[in-house]
């Protein structure tokens, strides 16, 4: 490594803990810690990271591999918690497709768990050992995620009346724009296509610039969801969510009107039968109370329901 490169590759990895310093600072005076809880302590733990991992890095060369790696897998975790923090908040009006979404996320870190896993178990490589192979695998499955999660956003954002200036969309796009960075290197770097020193100088190239795009939110004002907007297709998705959770008694009111024929007819014919002592006088006085029962017993019926509806 020249002079120059090492100025510049020393310079690009001091520039992460000023920024990142900043963009705490000004989440916690403004109150974005409250709302953003993992996304702060993802910042938080990486300006940690270069506290304990830089100096180990110039002095103690023997212990930063395994000190970078411990980092790396706290950042993946954080990054995963960030992303799902930044989805509940989007979805903070619609309760049902929240819950939805919260299941969804523990299933996927679930998979993506076992696929670090079985990777890590299934693959024999001499170079690289099966806890670090597990973490990169999850590192790649997490950067997927993110990338998913702004190609989300960005298509959908005009239906859940989510603004591009909000806060949550802001941290969704830097993680994304990352995400896209450092997959298309490491298969850049898969292919022979880029050496190590390259792909880490992108990287944290990609990486400041995300940092910066972070800080720009940050300190911008997050507009108010647009309420006055109707917002018809997330409230006929939240509709039908909670009728499956919650579904309505089927024919509900069909007994209860059965019931109340049953009896009006079984009145009609009670009145229509003729007491044996009248005679035919009797007999004519029950066919003449015969007629307003039985239309008051059927047609009446019908009448008065359709004017209760």
């Amino acid at each position: 490594m020249s002079e120059k490169i090492r100025i510049l590759y020393y310079g690009l990895w001091v520039a992460h803990p000023v920024l990142q310093t900043a963009i705490a600072i000004a989440m916690f005076r403004r109150g974005q810690h409250r709302a953003f809880k993992f996304f702060f302590a993802y910042v938080v733990a990486q300006i940690l990271t270069f506290a304990v991992v830089f100096p180990a890095y110039r002095y103690h060369s023997s212990s930063v591999f395994y000190l970078s790696w411990f980092s790396t897998a706290i950042s993946v975790a954080l990054g995963f918690k960030v992303i799902h923090e930044a989805f509940l908040d989007v979805f903070r009006p619609f309760h049902t497709l929240r819950d939805l979404g919260t299941v969804l996320f523990k299933w996927a870190g679930l998979v993506m768990l076992l696929v670090a896993g079985v990777v890590s178990v299934s693959t024999s490589s001499s170079d690289t050992v099966p806890w670090v192979q597990a973490i990169l695998t999850a590192q790649r499955c997490v950067r997927i995620i993110q990338v998913g999660m702004v190609l989300f956003l960005l298509s959908f954002a005009r239906y859940l009346g989510v603004s591009r200036r909000q806060h949550s969309f802001g941290i969704a796009l830097g993680f994304g724009t990352f995400a896209v960075v450092e997959l298309a290197v490491i298969a850049s770097w898969a292919g022979e296509h880029l050496g190590n020193l390259s792909m880490n100088l992108i990287n944290m190239t990609a990486y400041n610039a995300t940092l910066l795009i972070w800080l720009g939110y940050t300190w911008a004002k997050s507009p108010a969801r647009d309420a006055t907007s109707t917002l018809l297709r997330p409230q006929r998705w939240e509709q039908s969510l909670s009728d499956i959770h919650h579904p309505l008694p089927a024919d509900s009111l069909i007994p209860m009107f059965e019931g109340m024929v049953d009896r009006a007819l079984s009145r009609t014919q009670s009145a229509s039968v003729p007491a044996p002592e009248n005679g035919g006088a009797a007999h004519a006085t029950a066919r003449a109370t015969v007629v307003p029962m039985s239309g008051f017993g059927v047609s009446g019926l019908i009448d008065r329901m359709g004017t209760k509806r």
